[in-house]
């Protein structure tokens, strides 16, 4: 209980003041430190992650939200999820989590790589004919997130955020808002889509919700107090130890 509380509020933090990346460390920490199987920790982390994404998005609405382009790439994701989860029964629960370890150093390499913010492109600009010519690349995105989320439980934070900026043109606060909404939407996809045959451990779901959604809360109230380049050496250094660990666990298991 004390280990999944102590996991809950870490995973709370980083999703707060990342805007992304909770599922990550969610899941990984739901299988060795909590004791569930891939099986039950994917759904589970979905769960957390949609409610901790949430409560983490409700200081950020008044940073503005790109609706549209939330409603775009959170209805492609849904249908890859559901996609993205019939592939992830077919494999081997070993194979599952060298994946995610793979994504995870995917990850860190994007954290490490500076972000740029753009000045506001087609997508940041409303209903009009240039809002129109990039939802195809809204949908492709989209396509992608949902299909890891339904696959491996990621609710696509650490990919959505760089989607949004560099290939939809929006502003960097406005995307971290809006892939908070995203990951809300794919979370809840993705869990509909391991919901069959899935029964919740209520005991362990809230020992580990509880203190993520209260932390995600908090850290992204603090969050603009932090140096960026601080947030993200600090989260690349910790996702590589971490997928260090699930491949060195994963081998020798």
């Amino acid at each position: 209980m004390i280990t999944a509380l102590s996991l809950g509020l870490f995973v709370g933090i980083v999703l707060g003041v990342v805007g992304g990346g909770g599922s990550i460390i969610a899941v990984p920490a739901l299988v060795y430190g909590v004791g569930m199987t891939p099986a039950e920790a994917i759904p589970t982390s979905l769960l957390v992650v949609g409610a901790s994404s949430l409560a983490a998005l409700i200081p950020r609405l008044r940073e503005g939200i790109n609706w549209p382009v939330v409603l775009i790439v959170g209805a492609a994701g849904v249908p890859a999820a559901w996609g993205g989860t019939a592939v992830g029964r077919l494999l081997d629960p070993n194979i599952l989590m060298l994946a995610f370890a793979v994504i995870m150093v995917a990850a860190g390499i994007r954290m490490l790589m500076k972000a740029k913010e753009s000045g506001g492109g087609s997508c940041s600009t409303g209903p009009s004919r240039a809002f129109r010519s990039c939802a195809p690349k809204a949908v492709g995105v989209g396509v992608l997130i949902g299909f890891l989320t339904g696959l491996l439980g990621v609710g696509g934070g650490f990919l959505i955020t760089p989607a949004l900026t560099l290939l939809l043109g929006l502003r960097m606060k406005q995307a971290v808002g809006s892939s908070l909404a995203i990951i809300v939407i794919n979370s809840a996809a993705g869990f509909g889509a391991h919901a069959a045959g899935f029964s919740i451990d209520w005991p362990g779901l809230l020992s580990f919700a509880v203190p993520a959604v209260l932390g995600s809360l908090v850290a992204a109230r603090l969050a603009r107090r932090l140096k960026d380049k601080h947030v993200r050496i600090s989260f690349a250094v910790l996702i590589f130890a971490v997928a260090a660990w699930v491949t060195a666990s994963t081998v020798t298991a």
